[in-house]
């Protein structure tokens, strides 16, 4: 693997990573307060509702990973530059974890709303697939020694696994699910009260900052392990 990425481009994403943790937590900070203290309560669910600052953002971000772990995929398979076989490794786990806190919170959010933990409709399935996927594309490269044969096994699952994601977006439109149809649409104006988006967006750009951060720290710790691993080699 011909990586080439200066120790100067490794200290840069360090020190970025130093501005984007401080950012990230000052975000959250502000997005927790209008969140909990500021937003209104549901007229119908009451503050259960609360959960959904937290589960919707992760949801959108599971999303937004994979496809750029896709993206990723298919730029090497053109390219053949490992450099996006790093990216799609440094999101992958991060991803996955954004995708079980969606099933998670989304499962506890379910029980005062549906009367249950759990419901095997489309959304919720196809989420539960995303999280397989993640890990599946996790294990392959711990499991296959050889990296020319895990890039090129790992990049065709991450391509194929993108078919579920517009599963995921339309699961609600398609078939009849117990998950509520989105509240922002770019054709129409939100469904959703304004004091309740403004904290959810301040929330999804703090889980974008989270996002951005702890990729970097992935990718920075990818790359030093790809150079010691070439010296290693010489």
């Amino acid at each position: 693997m011909n990586l080439k990425i200066s120790n100067n481009q490794i200290t840069y994403i360090r020190k970025a990573n130093l501005y984007l943790i401080s950012l990230t937590l000052l975000t959250f900070i502000i997005g927790l307060y209008f969140s909990l203290l500021v937003s209104p309560p549901d007229y119908i669910q009451g503050d259960s509702m609360r959960i959904m600052y937290i589960h919707v953002p992760s949801a959108w971000l599971s999303l937004f990973s994979y496809t750029i772990l896709a993206a990723s995929c298919v730029a090497w398979f053109v390219y053949r530059n490992p450099i996006f076989n790093l990216i799609a490794k440094s999101i992958a786990p991060i991803g996955a974890a954004l995708t079980l806190i969606a099933l998670v919170t989304g499962s506890i959010w379910g029980k005062p709303t549906w009367g249950v933990w759990w419901v095997w409709d489309a959304r919720l399935t196809s989420m539960l697939i995303l999280f397989f996927l993640y890990l599946a594309y996790i294990l392959l490269w711990q499991s296959i020694s050889n990296q020319e044969t895990a890039s090129k096994i790992s990049a065709a699952l991450g391509i194929i696994g993108f078919i579920n994601i517009p599963i995921i977006k339309f699961s609600v439109d398609w078939w009849n699910t117990l998950h509520q149809p989105a509240s922002i649409s770019k054709l129409s104006s939100p469904s959703i009260d304004i004091n309740m988006l403004i904290p959810l967006l301040i929330m999804t750009l703090g889980y974008m900052l989270f996002l951005i951060t702890l990729f970097l720290i992935k990718l920075r710790t990818e790359i030093i392990d790809q150079k010691i691993l070439r010296l290693s080699i010489k």
